[in-house]
């Protein structure tokens, strides 16, 4: 099977995956359900698309889905601040450091074959599976027909952010360390041969 079939099978496994969730989900709990399905098939699809996939840009974008998906799951369980914290910080921080990495290395077109993809997928998914199993024997599942209000909204956290004796400063710090990092990763990335050979000559390292 060359390439172009096996990216056809596997998105159509994956789309047919994702209806699937989205009917169980809808027959079961209805809308709220189905949300979940979609969200979950969301998180689920882009993490393996994001193994799968060969081009760095393809998988960041699919990470970016994974990263979504898991900020949907927040929405449904009503914590809103956790759903925004997702999106800012990971989809719109993690995930640029990532890519910015991963597309100033190097690509070894040889690393993602299709039986070492499909060992790890097998890997992972009999450990979640065993995982599963334990916790399922040993918790008692409870369902509330309302969700708990939640003690801290949005509203309230974002006027903490903003008070004198708050978490903006802290909130600064950590993004300026983060552009630090970003600008010594491309400046460490983009340096020559010569350089390091110039600098080993020198005594420097």
């Amino acid at each position: 099977m060359d390439l172009r079939k096996q990216q056809i099978a596997f998105y159509t496994a994956l789309l047919f995956g994702a209806l699937a969730a989205m009917g169980w989900g809808l027959k079961t709990a209805g809308i709220q359900g189905a949300m979940f399905g979609f969200f979950a098939s969301f998180t689920l699809g882009g993490g393996l698309m994001c193994i799968w996939e060969r081009s760095v840009v393809r998988s960041a974008f699919s990470l970016m889905a994974t990263f979504c998906g898991v900020a949907g799951l927040f929405i449904l369980l009503g914590h809103d601040f956790l759903a925004m914290a997702q999106i800012l910080i990971y989809v719109g921080g993690i995930l640029v450091l990532i890519l910015f990495g991963v597309m100033l290395t190097p690509p070894d077109l040889n690393e993602r074959q299709l039986p070492r993809v499909g060992l790890g997928v097998v890997a992972v998914v009999g450990a979640l599976a065993f995982v599963g199993a334990k916790v399922a024997a040993v918790v008692n599942w409870a369902q509330a027909e309302t969700l708990p209000p939640a003690e801290t909204k949005a509203e309230q956290i974002g006027a903490a952010f903003l008070r004198a004796d708050g978490y903006v400063i802290a909130f600064e710090l950590a993004a300026v360390l983060l552009t630090v990092a970003l600008v010594a990763a491309v400046y460490i990335a983009r340096r020559k041969p010569s350089d390091l050979i110039d600098l080993t000559e020198e005594g420097g390292y």
